[in-house]
């Protein structure tokens, strides 16, 4: 049930306070501010083709949208698990698995995510090398650009290894060296950090769990501290990947390639616990093991202080509107009554959870929150859990000029009417959800 979360979702804001932006996969600062907005992009193949790469971009890292597909194909070989940055130069890189044996990793580049072109196959180094497999982009905060990349020899198991970039244009390497504490037998690895601390999140092959270890030093020695179902993602699971949400939690993403689905799930205690799988939508069983980079650009959007309504977008006569107590959308029209046009009009202010996002006071001063996920006004009574309930982040609506307003606390859920009742659902990839779920900020009735 809805109360039954906030504990884990109240730490968000003190678990990763302080943490700062660096282009990679370290820790990154949560909601964007005024005037910009998060975009996060996924580079992925698929179930269709191991030899196609699709793109995909998502305000939420939870709806994604398609920009091209395929947007790249290598000119030979095959491009599993691409892997996207984007480097010092403006220019975006991914690197992939190129075969499913042999010794090499690809590189291709683009300037806008959507057309790419190849760069390079680069020969790993080692002697023997018979499986060169997930490699993985990781940025440190020193600067460094580095690949973490599983590697299997002639007769060992497979074990993950880091190479590091040499000069600014990434087409020198590193010999690579080891991640001493995993493996062998780990595949798939693939490192955050948050402050000093690397977080190595690794497939035992033996067993299919994902598991955690982490160490004071990119390339270890690593400690696992949690083995096993741990976090209750089941098993087989691999081709993970995560990305700071803007709510302060982190999201892991992993492929249930058995069952042909494809989840993710989130933290907010410092990796310690997770909530349940869910299957992303509408990818779910087509994106194969991919990784999503998150960036602020600027062009946010943001819902304007002061008095205003919100009008519908696919029932353009209907306005957000409280009515004993709950929300919902109903006609608004001048010949309305007095009390119908107060209830249609809203107070916004900056978010009592995060003054980048927006509250919505009536005129009794109680706030639209949401409980058990329905839209409510209620009274703030002060605590952690209403100013996240009654906070929501706005992103481009389906129509032009139009906002989508998401729960601060449930990323993913967006404000949305259903048969004219106002709730807090999680995004679903169609056309219908995306109308109900934008309204267009209008001048206040009252």
């Amino acid at each position: 049930m809805h109360r039954h979360r906030s504990i884990r979702a109240t730490l968000a804001a003190v678990v990763f306070a302080a943490v700062t932006l660096v282009t990679g996969h370290t820790a990154q600062a949560a909601a964007p501010p005024p005037g910009s907005a998060t975009r996060y992009t996924m580079t992925a193949f698929t179930n269709t083709s191991e030899s196609n790469m699709y793109v995909y971009e998502s305000p939420d890292a939870t709806g994604f949208r398609l920009l091209r597909g395929p947007a790249y194909t290598p000119p030979s070989g095959l491009i599993r698990d691409p892997s996207i940055i984007r480097h010092t130069d403006g220019r975006y890189y991914i690197v992939y698995t190129t075969n499913w044996t042999g010794n090499t990793i690809g590189f291709a580049t683009s300037t806008d995510r959507v057309n790419w072109t190849f760069l390079r196959n680069h020969t790993i180094p080692v002697a023997g090398v018979a499986n060169t497999w997930a490699p993985e982009w990781f940025v440190d905060t020193d600067g460094s650009v580095n690949v973490i990349v599983s590697l299997s020899t002639t007769g060992a198991d497979f074990k993950p290894y880091r190479l590091t970039a040499t000069n600014a244009a990434l087409t020198s390497w590193t010999q690579p060296t080891v991640l001493s504490g995993i493996g062998p037998n780990y595949i798939d690895t693939f490192v955050v950090k948050v402050g000093g601390t690397y977080h190595a999140f690794t497939k035992q092959e033996t067993s299919k769990y994902v598991e955690h270890a982490t160490a004071t030093s990119l390339t270890g020695p690593y400690t696992f501290r949690h083995t096993g179902n741990w976090a209750g993602w089941g098993n087989p699971r691999e081709g993970q990947a995560l990305v700071p949400l803007d709510n302060g939690g982190w999201r892991i993403y992993f492929d249930g390639y058995t069952v042909g689905k494809y989840f993710f799930s989130d933290s907010y205690d410092g990796f310690a616990t997770w909530t349940a799988p869910a299957e992303l939508p509408g990818l779910s069983g087509f994106a194969r093991h991919f990784t999503v980079l998150k960036e602020v650009v600027s062009g946010g959007v943001t819902v304007p202080a002061g008095k205003r309504s919100l009008r519908s977008v696919n029932f353009p006569d209907r306005y957000v509107r409280h009515l004993d107590q709950l929300g919902r959308i109903d006609p608004v029209s001048s010949s309305s009554t007095a009390q119908t046009k107060q209830d249609a009009t809203f107070t916004v202010v900056p978010g009592l959870a995060d003054p980048n996002c927006s509250s919505f006071a009536g005129a009794d001063g109680r706030y639209l929150r949401h409980w058990d996920f329905r839209i409510r006004l209620d009274a703030n009574d002060g605590s952690t859990t209403f100013k996240q309930d009654a906070t929501f982040c706005a992103k481009p609506g389906s129509a032009s000029g139009s906002v989508s307003l998401e729960s601060y606390n449930y990323p993913g859920r967006y404000l949305r009417h259903y048969n004219y009742e106002l709730r807090v659902d999680l995004y679903q990839n169609s056309d219908t959800f995306r109308a109900d779920s934008s309204f267009t900020v209008a001048a206040p009735w009252a």
